[in-house]
């Protein structure tokens, strides 16, 4: 799979949220206070960075995504430069401008060069005005391909319902806070850090316990998965379907982690948008919110920044996709205007003849669908003995592929029922099939769509290679 993400300003994603000025003093320390015992700081500058969900703003078209931001800003000097900074970074901005209420503002002083102190200046928001916020979520939510909700308990998202509910066809990633989990029921993904995590089971358990404790908390709390990020020790994602993967950190020397949860929500947005599952999407955040910590100060990573650490990477590979995961992320794709290429087979033995016929499948659109029948229909299809290669490893070995973007597995004898699900617009088969003989085709010439027959590469047959290598043994 070609695991880079492409700049794709097509891609939309809504971000909601509280919004935050993040300031920076920069100066020197070269004295103690006659005052009382704290540090002297020479001023040398100031310096402005959008925070909060400004900051997940930011990431996600830092990362080639288009992005609208919604939000509040006090009718103050910090509101008006908010408004400012984000118009510059092009960010669209839907903001309430609250009267009367101040901004949020956090100002670090930092010196040679770690922080010695912060001060915030807040409030909490009307609920007036937060119930303003999730109407403007739902003018804003239709067409939108993510939704990113940045809960740090300012108000803005003081009751998670009236936003999740505003957009509720739009897949929602959210980075919580500390109320009930259950409260952003309905959620993809829901991305505590440990200390949230903590307080929702109260108290913090064993490794093993928490791999059991993590599935069955994102069951009950009505999310699809719960994103755990641990700082140095990684991610780990639990899916409510009881599969549990923990992303170790990235080897890297970590300078500032402020602002990483914020990255690692916007990547999971971005990816999310994109289509991809949530294992995948996991992973490519992990990689970012790694990167950010290598940068002082709330920051954004770059699309380069991140491809070139996700080659470096090859574990954030992506993982199969199931099909109610599939069909939502072609109904994105085809909002978009891309063409869907769809091709299945047993691929116990992945081959030349293989590699090439995916390759020209490939440039028949803009997106590759593999559909691989599991372990039980190869038997039924080829006999005993097969397949060699058991379901996970099969797919494992198409992943790696540059040309295919979805691995979906099927228990059918054919993939009938998958391509009445996905309607692709072309689809393919190699070898010696006449286009009347594939199975499906008529199927997807009613919906529209058109049946290649590739070329066969000769000399490459997996049946060929079984009872080549059923020879050797015999010798």
């Amino acid at each position: 799979m070609n695991h880079a993400l492409p700049s794709l300003p097509e891609v939309h994603v809504l971000v909601v949220g509280d919004i935050m000025l993040d300031r920076y003093v920069h100066g020197r320390v070269e004295r103690i206070s006659v005052e009382a015992p704290v540090p002297v700081v020479q001023v040398d500058g100031t310096e402005d960075r959008l925070g909060g969900a400004a900051n997940v703003a930011l990431n996600v078209v830092s990362l080639g995504a288009s992005c609208t931001l919604v939000g509040a800003v006090g009718d103050d000097a910090e509101g008006t430069l908010v408004a400012d900074m984000l118009a510059a970074q092009g960010i669209e901005a839907d903001l309430l401008v609250v009267r009367g209420w101040q901004t949020t503002m956090k100002e670090r002083v930092v010196s040679m060069p770690k922080q010695i102190a912060r001060v915030d200046f807040e409030e909490p928001l009307p609920d007036a005005a937060a119930i303003d916020v999730a109407k403007r979520v739902a003018r804003q939510a239709p067409g939108k391909d993510a939704l990113i909700i940045e809960d740090y308990d300012k108000g803005a998202v003081s009751r998670p319902q009236r936003i999740l509910a505003a957009a509720a066809d739009v897949p929602t990633i959210v980075d919580p806070k500390f109320k009930e989990f259950a409260e952003y029921r309905g959620a993809a993904i829901l991305k505590p850090n440990g200390r949230e995590l903590q307080r929702a089971l109260g108290r913090w358990p064993g490794e093993s316990e928490l791999l059991e404790l993590g599935p069955a908390l994102a069951r009950d709390s009505g999310v699809g998965a719960i994103a755990l990020t641990l700082g140095g020790g990684g991610l780990t994602l639990f899916e409510a379907n009881g599969r549990s993967v923990h992303l170790p950190a990235l080897n890297i020397d970590v300078y500032d982690s402020t602002g990483a949860g914020d990255t690692v929500a916007a990547a999971l947005g971005v990816c999310m948008a994109r289509g991809w599952p949530s294992s995948a999407s996991a992973r490519v955040a992990n990689v970012a919110g790694a990167l950010v910590c290598a940068k002082a100060g709330t920051a954004a990573v770059t699309l380069a920044e991140l491809n070139a650490a996700l080659r470096d990477n090859l574990a954030t590979a992506p993982a199969a996709t199931n099909r109610r995961q599939l069909v939502a992320a072609l109904k994105r794709a085809r909002r978009q205007g891309h063409r869907i290429v769809f091709t299945n087979g047993c691929f116990d033995i992945l081959h030349a003849g293989h590699v090439a016929y995916l390759n020209e499948a490939r440039q028949l659109g803009d997106w590759l669908i593999v559909a691989i029948n599991d372990d039980d229909s190869v038997g039924r299809l080829k006999g005993g003995g097969r397949p060699v290669n058991q379901l996970e490893h099969r797919m494992r070995v198409l992943e790696g592929l540059a040309a295919v973007d979805w691995v979906v597995p099927f228990s059918e004898d054919t993939p009938e029922a998958l391509l009445a699900e996905i309607r692709p617009d072309v689809l393919v088969k190699g070898g010696d099939y006449a286009p009347e003989e594939v199975v499906g085709a008529d199927l997807v010439r009613r919906h529209g769509g058109e049946v290649r027959v590739l070329c066969k590469v000769e000399g490459h047959s997996t049946t060929r290679l079984v009872d080549r290598i059923g020879s050797l043994r015999r010798r």
